[in-house]
Formats: structure tokens, C-alpha cells, sequence
């Protein structure tokens, strides 16, 4: 299952405009305030599929019955790009337990890459609601690998995986990875092309040095 929030109207999308747009890209922390923003909404249409109970809230007046979120969740983020993502989730979710996993591209001398996972720290996700983010979602290969590798801590009963801007490659990816997983997939947009060195056209460019400045690349 797929769901793309860009493709209805709403102010959602003046905030994917923004984190496209170069100049505004030039503002860092503007920048993250928009990731985290879209974030938050991904956060809200997720919360309409979870499960809720009822509870009586004493007020000053008198008793309200007011349904409150049942489900466990865990917020799960790939590390660095993740971080702002991470953050607006937990806004929304603030009583969510935390994932991180370190992945990166190990370049080989001719450019061409494997993704590698160094670290991946998580509670047990065992019957728990998982939300795995990414920014962007290129080949697929990282959410993929990363998807896998939480799986070590148990099985979740539904993951949400959330990506802000997605190639068609991409998802077809997950799809076909991912066939026999219990998951839906949540992005912003999904733009058709990737370049030679995997990155979305026209996508935005590289979500984490946008949010925490230029890293110096190792190979």
C-alpha cells in the first residue's frame, strides 16, 4: 500500500515547494523546520490508522470520554538526513520509543556503491507500530537493508515507512524487496528519474548536508 500525500491540496505542499526550492535551500534552518513540519503531518494521517481506547479525562466541570492512542510506537530514523524527520515524529508521538541506524554509501574507486549499516540502535519492535524515515527514498536500497535489519528486534504488527521525496525506481524497489512485508509506504512525491550517481531528478539534492552542512566524502 501507497500513500502520497502531494497529490491533494494542502499546505503540505507549499512545504515540499520550499525544501526544493535552491535559495531557500541556503537557510538551514529553515530548511529542517520544513522537514520537520512535513514530517508532523505525515505523523497526523498516520495516527488515523492506529488503534484507540477511550479514557475519562476528570476536567474541572465534570468527566469527557476521549479516545487516546493505544498502539506502542517507535519512531525509527536512518542516520544523519533522518534526524530532522526524526524530530517532527516525535512532536506528534511524544511518548514513542526510539530507533537509529547508521547507513552510508562505501563508494568503490569507479563510483559505484553498496550501502552499508554500521550501527542500529532499538527496542524491541515485537507487536509494537514501527515508523522507519528516510528523507528520500533514491534506489531503495538503504530503506530496504534498514527495514531488514530492524527486523532482528522483533516483529512489528504494521510499519509505516515514510520517505519525503521518492523515485518511481525507488518504490518499485521496495515493492519488490518488501513483498511479503507488512508495511505502507508513505511519500511526498515521487519524481521519475535518478542520475548516474543515484540521486532523485529533480528531487532536492542531498537532504543532510542541507540540514547539517557539506560532509567531507570518504571512499
Amino acid at each position: 500500500m501507497i500513500q502520497i500525500l502531494g497529490n491533494q491540496n494542502s499546505i503540505f505542499n507549499q512545504f515540499i515547494a520550499e525544501i526544493r526550492d535552491e535559495q531557500i535551500q541556503k537557510d538551514p534552518l529553515r530548511f529542517r523546520t520544513n522537514i520537520e513540519r512535513i514530517s508532523m503531518i505525515f505523523a497526523y494521517e498516520i495516527s488515523k490508522r492506529l488503534n484507540y481506547t477511550n479514557r475519562e479525562v476528570i476536567t474541572s466541570l465534570g468527566v469527557a470520554k476521549t479516545p487516546v492512542l493505544a498502539d506502542p510506537v517507535v519512531i525509527a530514523s536512518i542516520l544523519r538526513a533522518g534526524l530532522p524527520m526524526h524530530q517532527g515524529m516525535l512532536s506528534i508521538f511524544d511518548k514513542a520509543e526510539n530507533a537509529f541506524i547508521s547507513a552510508y554509501r562505501k563508494y568503490a574507486k569507479d563510483e559505484v556503491f553498496q550501502i552499508k549499516v554500521e550501527y542500529t540502535s532499538s527496542p524491541s519492535l515485537k507487536g509494537k507500530t514501527l515508523i522507519l524515515n528516510d528523507p528520500m527514498l533514491a534506489t531503495g536500497a538503504s530503506m530496504a537493508l534498514t527495514y531488514k535489519e530492524l527486523m532482528q528486534f522483533g516483529k512489528p504488527c504494521h510499519t509505516h515507512i515514510v520517505s519525503i521525496i521518492a523515485s518511481a525506481e525507488g518504490v518499485d524497489y521496495i515493492k519488490r524487496q518488501l513483498s511479503t512485508g507488512d508495511y505502507t509506504l508513505w511519500v511526498g512525491a515521487i519524481d521519475d528519474e535518478l542520475t548516474a550517481q543515484s540521486y532523485i531528478v529533480p528531487g532536492l539534492g542531498d537532504a543532510g548536508d542541507l540540514a547539517f552542512g557539506k560532509k567531507n566524502e570518504t571512499h
